[in-house]
């Protein structure tokens, strides 16, 4: 009877390990054919990656702000620290400044309407656009 129940035990221990190999995974290069789902999932195409500036105003933009702004000198020049100074003073509602297109250009994110504050000042020194979401 001890013999017997040993037997039964290494047959099963033996079939375990037969179907658990059988049923392992098999790697890219297997032979199997894909599914349409697995081949439809590797063939999708990825999106080109974001420019520097894009990636910028992403950034900016989830920070859940209302408006934003970009600030540019007239000369395309790169900001300085006056320029910096001027933006600071002229617009202290803007909470966040992300400096994009090596130095040349700066964007505000604020939850504040410049419109309704200086923008008119700054744009006499500036060139500016609005990158707010409408």
């Amino acid at each position: 009877m001890r013999k017997s129940r040993r037997i039964v035990v290494e047959l099963l221990v033996v079939l375990t390990a037969v179907f658990m190999a059988a049923c392992a995974k098999t790697g890219s290069d297997s032979r199997v054919p894909q599914t349409n789902q697995e081949a439809a999932a590797k063939s999708t195409p990825q999106g080109s990656p974001l420019t520097p500036f894009e990636s910028d105003l992403r950034y900016v933009r989830n920070g859940g702000y209302t408006y934003i702004w970009l600030f540019a000198r007239k000369d395309g020049k790169s900001l300085d620290k006056d320029d910096s100074a001027f933006l600071k003073k002229n617009a202290p509602q803007v909470v966040d400044w992300v400096i994009t297109d090596d130095g040349r250009k700066v964007f505000g994110g604020t939850n504040f309407d410049l419109e309704k504050g200086n923008l008119d000042l700054l744009k006499k020194r500036f060139v500016v656009e609005d990158y707010s979401a409408k």
